[in-house]
Parts: structure tokens; sequence; C-alpha cells
């Protein structure tokens, strides 16, 4: 396997110039293409493979480029047969089974680095063939998981319907983004009342069946089964962390809106994120008046990028109006600036240029927001919530969602915002600079299962939205991302002391913190999800009694432990 993380390019390396590293950012948006694989090398090394199913080799690489492997084998099943074919031929050959949608992800749930060619490990390409959508009432839609969130949202703006949030990346598979509880930014706005069909919590709380791969005692074998949301054992498949295979599910969705989103970087991050009680543009204020914020704080900068939007039924008479997503060019497509600083930090190991590199960013978004007439934009809300291509900066991040009731969430950002402020400038003091991307901040409900409006439904028992019972007065989760290009100095110390922050300072007392899945997360000062006591008792403890519940039915479900992987194997350690 060919190691393609940052941190082991040599300075000469032309991949990493500052014109090697646009060419690697459009090579990382390409598609791979696949070329089935020569059928008696096939046959040699995958006896016995189901004959009906497309074979190749292939590479993967994850988000930030830290977790690659190339010449992995893969296949493409046409539906939920061929899946139940490929897992059972996977079982009986002692290879594990890896869903794979888009990669578009951070932690080491689908494969491990270090991975070799030769590994007994199958990826499940699931965007080529499981993309089915089918509207089945005027309040429910059936989905391929391989169908990616844009079409998803496409498809159901064409029919008038839509999501409260969604997240930004519109390349994600919908599969891939249940797997990990992911979640936009809304809560209620003052006055607000939740739509039917809508959620303010994760896409899992909106799932009302799932069609997923498990063993079956009585025949003997992986079969596919539907599960619908009132039953005990959805309850752990609705985010499963990759340690099931789902290849359908339908959902519930309701009517769309319009959406206007108002771009501002002008309020200093003092005032944005002051404590509470203080006078001014604080992110709790505009929390109350629109429901549908988020916060970019790029590095050593003192003026964030706010993005605020609000439901408006008809068009402002300042807001543009945007017919399609993806509308800030210069955030989707670095510019020359950016690039060029990004591309001599990384080639000529130029941390100190963090602080310019920051600054650089911030100029970009205020000069690109008025010249692209983007800073005041309306239409259909997937238009405004889609907004990251694959041609972004491709950094690291860490993720954690702080659990707290609604009139907290100002305290909850300013003692974070207050704790990376002053490690930042304590590192920076001594010539070090961890962080080169940028803090953001996003605010959701709970996956409140009512939202699904079935009777019985359950809440998912791993997402990070999951209602805490002891304490129903937490109805809000803070998010909170650190971004650094992959291979910093100093960035996993770093991220070990805000990790370390927010589970002894949110500990369950006056809030709680648990980890965004597909985030980095369980850091030494070496590496992240590696630190036992975070894997081993933090992240467990941080769910309770439905941790132990969900790891008893994902262990049932999957005895042999077909879908799993070195991570999922120190989270759930206990099987046969």
């Amino acid at each position: 396997m060919t190691d393609r993380s940052v941190s082991n390019f040599r300075s000469e390396d032309p991949s990493w110039t500052r014109r090697g590293f646009l060419r690697t950012a459009a090579a990382l948006a390409a598609v791979p293409v696949l070329v089935a694989a020569d059928p008696a090398v096939a046959a040699a090394e995958l006896p016995d493979f189901p004959a009906d199913v497309d074979l190749y080799r292939t590479a993967y690489r994850n988000w930030d480029g830290e977790i690659t492997a190339v010449g992995l084998w893969a296949c493409a099943p046409t539906g939920p047969d061929q899946v139940t074919d490929v897992v059972n031929w996977a079982w009986g050959h002692g290879w594990t089974a890896r869903a794979r949608g888009a990669a578009h992800g951070w932690s080491p749930l689908t494969i491990a680095e270090g991975t070799q060619s030769d590994a007994p490990v199958l990826l499940v390409d699931t965007a080529p063939h499981l993309t089915g959508l089918t509207l089945e009432s005027d309040s429910t839609v059936r989905a391929g998981t391989g169908v990616t969130l844009e079409a998803l949202l496409t498809f159901l703006e064409e029919h008038g319907l839509g999501l409260t949030a969604a997240p930004a990346p519109g390349d994600l598979t919908l599969g891939g983004a249940l797997a990990i509880d992911a979640h936009g930014t809304a809560v209620p706005a003052q006055g607000e009342e939740r739509l039917p069909g809508h959620t303010y919590g994760s896409l899992s709380n909106l799932v009302l069946s799932l069609t997923a791969v498990v063993w079956d005692e009585d025949s003997g074998a992986y079969v596919s089964r539907t599960f619908t949301r009132d039953e005990a054992d959805c309850a752990a498949l609705l985010t499963h962390l990759g340690r099931s295979l789902v290849t359908e599910v339908v959902l519930r969705v309701g009517a769309n809106s319009n959406l206007r989103c108002v771009s501002r970087t002008d309020i200093p991050a003092a005032e944005l994120f002051a404590a509470p009680g203080e006078d001014g543009r604080t992110l709790a204020s505009f929390l109350e008046s629109a429901g549908r914020v988020e916060a970019i704080w790029f590095a050593f900068t003192e003026f964030p990028w706010l993005k605020v939007w609000s439901v408006a039924p008809t068009r402002p008479l300042t807001s543009r109006h945007v017919t399609s997503p993806y509308n800030y060019p210069f955030s989707d497509n670095l510019p020359t600036l950016v690039a060029d600083l990004a591309g001599q930090i990384l080639s000529d190991a130029a941390w100190y240029l963090a602080p310019v590199l920051g600054n650089a960013q911030l100029d970009a978004a205020a000069l690109g927001l008025t010249t692209t007439l983007s800073a005041d934009i309306w239409g259909p809300s997937k238009n405004t919530l889609l907004y990251i291509k694959p041609t972004t900066l491709r950094v690291h991040a860490n993720g954690y969602a702080v659990l707290t009731s609604r009139s907290q969430v100002q305290q909850v950002v300013a003692e974070f915002t207050d704790f990376y402020r002053e490690r930042l400038t304590a590192y920076a003091a001594l010539g070090r600079f961890p962080a080169n991307g940028s803090v953001e901040i996003r605010i959701t409900g709970l996956d409140d299962p009512a939202d699904a409006e079935l009777p019985g439904a359950r809440a998912p028992l791993l997402s990070a939205l999951r209602p805490d019972d002891d304490h129903p007065e937490w109805d809000t989760a803070v998010w909170l991302d650190v971004l650094t290009l992959p291979g910093t100095p100093y960035a996993d110390a770093f991220y070990r002391e805000l990790e370390g922050f927010l589970l002894t300072t949110y500990d369950g007392g006056h809030a709680l913190t648990r980890v965004e899945w597909s985030k980095g997360w369980g850091y030494t000062t070496e590496a992240a999800w590696s630190d036992p006591e975070v894997l081993g008792t933090s992240v467990p403890g941080s769910f309770g009694a439905a941790w132990d519940e969900a790891a008893t039915v994902l262990q049932r479900l999957d005895p042999h432990r077909v879908f799993t992987g070195p991570l999922h194997d120190r989270l759930f350690p206990d099987g046969p």
C-alpha cells in the first residue's frame, strides 16, 4: 500500500508543490473509474465469488487522505439480493465486508490506515447501483443507501418536499450519513413550530424503516431483513457506525421551505462568542431570532464568518434568488493566494504561516461574499443548505457534540472558544502552530423519536443526539469542530487538550460531551482514535445503558463480525 498522508511527503516531492497541491485537490474530487477484474485472477483470489456481481480492484482514500489503500477488492451489487450473496461469500471465506459510499469521512470506520492490498477486506460499493428513489406517499420516500444527499434533496424538491437541515456536502451517500448520525444546523427560532415530517435532530431521526443484511439463526446465513422504527433492534441500526450494512431506508419527509441565508464577517469573535449576559450580537441572539446558525472562525483571526438561515416564504428585497446549490465558489475552489499559502506550508513545512493562511481565508471569504453576491441568498432549502464541494480545502477535523439546554448554548460556546484561543496563543508563543484551519460551530436539536410520527418509534441508540433520560432539560447540542491541514506538527497534542477540556468540563453534570463519529477523537499526543481511556470508558459512558444495548444487538445481528474493522473491535470488543 502507498501511504499518502501529508506527514510522509518530502518537501521536494512535486505532489506538494503549490501547483501540485491544486492538482491533488482536483484528483481527490474525481470519481474513481471501475475496471472489471481479470476473471482468472478473481477466481484465484476470490474463489466462488457470486458470478453476477461486478468485481474489481480499487483504491480507497478518505476525505483528508490520511487513510489510504490501493489494490483492495471491491464489488458493486445491483440490489439487496446481491448484497446478501456477497456478505455470505465474505462470511464463508473468512473475509470482512465494508460498505463504501463517498469516503467523505475522517475516522477509520470503513478501513484502517495500513490496510494492505492482500487483506481479506471486501469493499461493497453502494453508489453505483443502490440509488433508487421512490415517493411512497406525500410524506415518505424510499431511498437506496448509495444515493447522494444532493440527489435525494433534488428529488424531494421536485415533489415540493425537503429537510429542515442537512450536512453541507452534497456528495455524501445517504447510507454513510445515516451510519454516523449526520446532521445540519437548526433549532426552532423564537415562535417557530416544527413542521410535520421534519426534525431538528440528525438524519437518522427521520427513518421509518430500514433494510439491513443480518444473521438469521434459523437459516444459518445472512439475510436481508426490514426493521421498522418501533422495533427494538432498529434503534441500534439507525446509527450503526459501519457495524452493519443497510441497503434501503424509508424516510419521513415534509413540505419544503424557502430559506434565506445571510453571511457576515463584521462581528468580532469577542462579541459573537461573549459570555452570557453580555449585550451585543451574540451567537445566542441569532439563534433566538433565526434558529439556524453556523460560525466559521479561521485560526488567528478576529472576525468569524457567520451564516444565519431563516425561513422566508417569499424572496426578501435584498436577497439574490439561487436556483442551485454551492453558492460560495471562493470556498469550493481555492483562491490562488490560499492555495499558494497552503501549498507553501505543506511543501516547505512553513507551519509558522498559519496566521497568514487564516487571514487569507477570512479575506477570501469577505471579498468573495461581495464579489459573488452571495452574502444574502434565498431559494429552496437545498440551494442554501448544500455548499461544500469535493474541491474545497481538505483538512483534518476533530468533532464533538455538547448536549445542553437551549439557555446554556452561549455559555458552552464562550467557554470552549476562550479555551481554544488561550491554548492556541500559548502554543504560538512557543513557536508552534497546531491549527491552521478553522473552528466550526453548529447547533441542533436532539433526536426526539416523536418527530418520526410513528407510534412506538425509538431514538437511535448510538446517535450523538440521543436524548439523555436523566436530563430531559437538555434539548440542544452544540457541535464543535477544529480543522487543520493533515500532518501539522503538534496538532494531535493540541486536539488532546481540547478533548480533555470538553470531556472534563461537560462530563454529564450540567452538560455532556459525545464524540462526532465521522471526525477525529480519542487523541493521544501522537494520533487520533488511540486513547484507551476515551475509547473504552468515555465514549461508552456518554451513552449510558444505551451503549450496552446497542452493542448486544449489533453483535447478535452480526455474530461472525463480518461488518467490523479494527476500530469496531476496540469499541465493541466482546465478540466470539
